[in-house]
Order: structure tokens, then sequence, then C-alpha cells
């Protein structure tokens, strides 16, 4: 017997002893490829020499890690929330001000460091609910259905947990989109809930397919009890915008086969591409009319962390439901309770989002010129990069019509997927890892999001700067020649 073995025999909590579903997580976004991309940092700072002088991180959406600067309105009112002495201070100007008082009027004791309702602050959910009224047309929104939320992600697994019951064949089965974003298929491992796959269509810009997803939900029917049907729009790797016509497609499945839709909305201002418009889940569903606005359920998720904000690290974030049973409510803000609630600075940038200065107000010209060059910028670093990817030969790339990333196709030659499997690893995992160790530039593989099988694809985000993406791109594709020159 090992040391170790003898010394883990002694331990309550073991790898045998632990939560098994935890075990059966995995999260691409942060996994291998990005703990070997630390490990390189740490051995060029040590002066290990490497073929490259730095790790060029292009595998998540971390804007601000990127180089995208914060949207200076935002930052003065959450420095006066967090300091209010400098409500003295005439450096700032008084819309900020006023918002900030505002803020810090609706938190007890006047402090951001207080808890909240576990709802979330009243004043913001109230902005929160007229953004969404302004946003969807005048549509309807009852503050009392909106929750504040620890980012979106907090919002997707909370009602996931809600959802998920039963044991076997009545097990609940929850649709997600291939590819998808890992924290889906991660929670629905946690939860012991059954993943139900539908693929998007990659011929057609990754968009959503009818008959696609009443295959998946037929053959699901046969094991599970499917009543969740997940989708990310802008799209979550696939970076496509779903149209309109889509979307009341989805909705009108989702009332017939009784389903429960979750809509996560995160990117709803990162729209890129000619023709393309985001449609909210619930303006639609409204315009289906009664039939349809009364009955089917929707629970819809946005964040402070994606769009032009940025702001991944204060975790800011809603969920609106809608048509949600009353006694189910009641449980689900219980649930949310146990938690005490979502960070109130996060809270208080939620509502900055959602309640930016207007036209006449002292921050209007400075923040609108910020949110336009940073949504500009964006729409460029979208077009460069699906242009870039094209021209290298066994890469093919899907319009970036929206979201923060490109999913690229890869044509990886028969020696390396044989010689990737000998390793006992999946062939764009392998194809990832060697860039990274070739390169220093870390990418997410396709097997990460899940694709097609005997299709391969890497994520990459659009968010470096454009000089670095410039490189970053030049990078990949002299990596690809050399790489399918190697292994042909």
């Amino acid at each position: 017997m090992t040391e170790n073995a003898a010394f883990s025999q002694n331990k309550v909590l073991t790898i045998d002893t632990m939560n098994p579903n935890v075990k059966k997580m995995e999260y691409a976004v942060r996994g291998p490829i990005v703990q070997r991309a630390m490990q390189i940092e740490k051995e060029l700072r040590e002066g290990v020499k490497k073929p490259f002088t730095e790790v060029i991180k292009a595998n998540i959406g971390d804007a601000h890690a990127m180089g995208q600067q914060p949207i200076t309105f935002f930052r003065q009112v959450l420095a006066l929330c967090s300091y209010p002495e400098l409500l003295n201070d005439n450096m700032f100007p008084e819309d900020a001000k006023s918002r900030a008082r505002r803020i810090l009027q609706a938190c007890g004791g006047s402090s951001l460091g207080a808890y909240s309702a576990s709802q979330g602050i009243d004043c913001v959910r109230q902005d929160v609910a007229r953004y969404i009224e302004r946003r969807d047309g005048g549509v309807p929104c009852d503050p009392d259905n909106v929750y504040l939320t620890t980012g979106a992600s907090n919002g997707i697994v909370t009602m996931l947990q809600l959802l998920v019951c039963g044991e076997g064949a009545s097990k609940t089965g929850v649709m997600i989109s291939i590819p998808q974003y890992p924290l889906y298929s991660a929670a629905l491992a946690e939860l012991g809930a059954v993943q139900v796959n539908y693929y998007l269509n990659e011929e057609k810009c990754w968009s959503m397919d009818l008959s696609e997803l009443e295959r998946s939900l037929a053959e699901a029917r046969k094991h599970c009890n499917p009543k969740v049907l997940c989708v990310i729009n802008p799209g979550n790797p696939t970076g496509q915008v779903q149209s309109r016509q889509c979307i009341e497609d989805v909705i009108r499945f989702a009332a017939k086969e009784h389903l429960f839709l979750m809509a996560d909305e995160v990117y709803q201002d990162n729209v890129y591409a000619e023709g393309c418009q985001f449609h909210s889940f619930k303006k639609v569903l409204f315009e289906l009319g009664p039939q349809y606005s009364n009955t089917v359920e929707l629970a819809s998720f946005h964040s402070t962390s994606k769009c032009y904000m940025g702001e991944c690290g204060f975790r800011g974030g809603y969920m609106e439901v809608i048509n949600m049973d009353p006694e189910v409510k009641a449980q689900l803000t219980k649930l949310v309770s146990v938690r005490l609630c979502a960070p109130v600075p996060g809270q208080a940038l939620m509502d900055l989002v959602v309640n930016s200065p207007q036209p006449g107000e002292p921050s209007y010209t400075t923040f609108m010129k910020e949110r336009t060059a940073t949504l500009s910028l964006l729409a460029e670093k979208a077009k460069l990069t699906e242009e870039i990817l094209n021209t290298v030969p066994g890469i093919t790339c899907n319009p970036v019509q929206g979201a923060m990333y490109s999913f690229p196709n890869i044509s990886l030659p028969q020696k390396a997927i044989k010689e990737a499997k000998a390793l006992g690893q999946v062939p764009d995992m392998f194809y990832c890892m060697k860039m990274l160790e070739e390169t220093g530039i870390c990418l997410v593989p396709g097997s990460g999001f899940g694709q097609k099988d005997g299709t391969y694809h890497f994520r990459m985000t659009i968010l470096p700067p454009t000089d670095k993406l410039k490189i970053l791109l030049a990078k990949v594709k002299e990596f690809h020649l050399k790489f399918t020159q190697q292994y042909s």
C-alpha cells in the first residue's frame, strides 16, 4: 500500500466517498489547457525558454482581462457607493452622485456592505422591470418577477435546481444546444439530471432546426422526462444570432410539447452582423398573443459580465420569470433566501446598466461615446476573425454574428487523429494543447462544448486588442499549416 493510499484511508472525505456527481462535472473553459497555460506563464516568469514570450489567453470571455476599458460612469457611481465621502468631491458629475445616493438610500445603513433583500434591492428590481419594458416595446414587466442574481450563471443553476426531479424514466431531461456553454452540462451533472442534446445546424450558421428539436425530444422521451428547453441567444460558443422566425418556432414548439423555456440572453447587446437583430424571447412570446403569453413558462437571464460592460468580477445579473406557478414562485424565493442575497455591488452595477445616463444628463455624451466605441470595436474584430480564419486551408469559420467568440471547424489529418487517440486524448484537445506548447495561444477545444461526431472545432474569443488579435490569428494560421503538414 502506498503512503498516499494509507493516508487517504483515514480520511472521511476521499475521492471514493465524495459526491459522485461532482466528479462527473466538467468545465472546459477553465479545464486542462487553461491549467497548463498558467503553468507555462509561471515557467516564462522563471526564465524557462519557450518559442514565444507570452501566453495569449483567448479561452474565456473576460473582457477587462483582455484590455477592454471599464465604462467611466459605472466606475464613478460604484466608487461613490463604496466610499460615500466622495459625494462631497467636485470631480464627480451630478448624475453619478444622484444615482449613488439613490442606491445607497436603498441599502441597509446606507452601505453597500449590508445584506439586501434576498430577491434583490427593490429599486434596482423596479429599474430592471422598466428597462425590460423599454427593450421589449412596452410589454409589461412586474418587478416581483425579477430576481437579482450572482451573474446569470447563478440564476440558471437556481432555475435548474427547481426544475430537476424524479428517478429512472421519470428523471427530468433538460434539452441543451450542442455546441453548448459548459455551465449547462456541468450543472446538469451536479444535479443528476439527464442532458438531452439537440444539435445546432453548422451549415446554416448555427441556426436552430425544428426537426432536430423534434428528433431530440422524441429520442429523450424513451428514457427520461424532458421538460426544459434551454436556448442561448446570441450564441455561446457559436456566435450566431437567432432570427425572429426561429424564436417564434421555438416558442410554439415549447407550447405544443409542454416545455419550460430558459432563455440565456447575456449577449443581447453584442450583435454585429448586417441584417441581424436581437429579439428577446419575452417580447416575441407576448407578440404571439395570449394563447402563448398566458401559458408558456419562461425564465430569461441577463448579466453585467458581457455586452459593452464586461464587468465579470462584480457578478451582477438578473432573471425574470414568466407564468410561474405562484406556489413554485414562493419556493424559488425560499431557495434564493438560503443564499441571503446576490453581491450588493453587483446589484448596484446592474442598476447602472439598466438605468444608464439619459440625454441631457452630464455623463450622457461620454457614456454613449464609450459604449459605441466598445461595441464598434467588437464588431470590427468579429469580422476580422472570420475573414482571417477563412483564409486558412482546413479551417472554416461561420460569420461571428454576435456574442464574443468564433467557433471554427478544423480539418485534422487522420495521422493526427490516430496519434491523439493513442495518447488517450480527444483530437481537438491534442491540437489545442500542441498549439499552446508551440505558440503560447490558449484556446478551448470544441469537444469541451460538444460537437457532432467526426467534426472538430475550437472556441476563440474576439476580445484581445486588435494588434494582439492580428498576431494571434497569424500564429493560428501558421500553426495550422505546420500541423497539417507534419501529420499529412
